[in-house]
């Protein structure tokens, strides 16, 4: 799967904002059935959602979904009604561990077998909101279905209430458990996902925050609004600049080894073939995002 730096949630119950959603430049968009639709609009925001999917998708547009979670299971109704072909994959809040993702993932796979779509197609991926998901985070991304886990860590929001951390714009007392999250995520071969910045119009300091969760190894971010995605995409994209050093890397790290050396001085660092795999992966991720 393609990386994504930018998720843009969006409200499932507004047309407009679908539309407006979709040419903000995300790199996939999650339509939003859960915290930002109304007790008395969940139904018809469902039926609008299930409408658009298909031109959204015509037009070129990766879709996720979060769905709803009822008193005891994810919402079967909206799970049923979302999974449909080309839709990439469904976001669930608030998974008590492992065995909530699983039973998550078993009622996908009875969407898929009704739409008639390839079991284990449509992805899963889990915000991790409670302190025991949180612990568990590498039980759930080992799920095979799961294609990402969520370290987000909005102000105020459900993360800080589960580990009772005081949050601040720096980010020093949830680090930790955002490395944890990196770290599983990558022990699986899966994505980390960061975020989220809540303050819209602050975007001096999402980029701080963006930069700081890409330096951590997050993958990409949570954005809560279109003018947010343009400061993560560019946060995590690798610059000209850095793309030219990497590849100076590389060119160096060969040219020694045309000589019979394993190792080279490189901008007064000391390299190896270690070092040049990670350059090529930097490049990589470059024209990734370029194509």
């Amino acid at each position: 799967m393609k990386p994504i730096r930018s998720f843009l949630f969006v409200p499932g119950n507004k047309e407009s904002m679908l539309d407006k959603g979709a040419n903000a430049g995300a790199d996939a968009l999650i339509l939003d059935l859960e915290d930002s639709v109304p007790p008395a609009e969940k139904l018809a925001a469902r039926e609008l959602v299930a409408r658009k999917i298909p031109e959204l998708i015509a037009a070129g547009q990766r879709i996720w979904v979060r769905v709803n979670r009822t008193a005891h299971i994810y919402d079967l109704d909206d799970i049923l009604a979302v999974v449909q072909p080309g839709v990439e994959g469904i976001y669930i809040s608030k998974p008590w561990g492992p065995e909530d993702v699983h039973m998550a993932s078993c009622m996908i796979a009875e969407a898929e077998a009704r739409a008639n779509l390839p079991i284990g197609s449509v992805g899963l991926i889990p915000l991790l909101e409670t302190a025991r998901s949180m612990q568990l985070c590498y039980e759930i991304a080992q799920i095979p279905r799961v294609t990402g886990i969520v370290g987000a860590t909005a102000k105020n929001a459900d993360v800080g209430r589960a580990l009772k951390y005081v949050w601040t714009p720096e980010g020093r007392e949830s680090e930790y458990m955002k490395s944890r999250v990196v770290m599983a995520a990558r022990a699986a071969g899966k994505m980390p996902i960061g975020g989220i910045w809540q303050q819209i119009k602050d975007l001096e300091g999402l980029a701080k925050a963006s930069a700081f969760d890409r330096q951590l190894g997050m993958s990409g971010e949570l954005a809560l609004h279109p003018m947010q995605v343009e400061t993560i995409n560019r946060t995590y994209t690798p610059t000209a600049d850095e793309v030219a050093f990497y590849q100076g890397m590389i060119d160096a790290l060969e040219a020694a080894q045309a000589q019979g050396r394993a190792s080279v001085m490189y901008d007064g660092e000391h390299i190896d073939i270690a070092h040049a795999k990670t350059a090529r992966d930097i490049i990589a991720l470059a024209r990734e995002y370029a194509a």
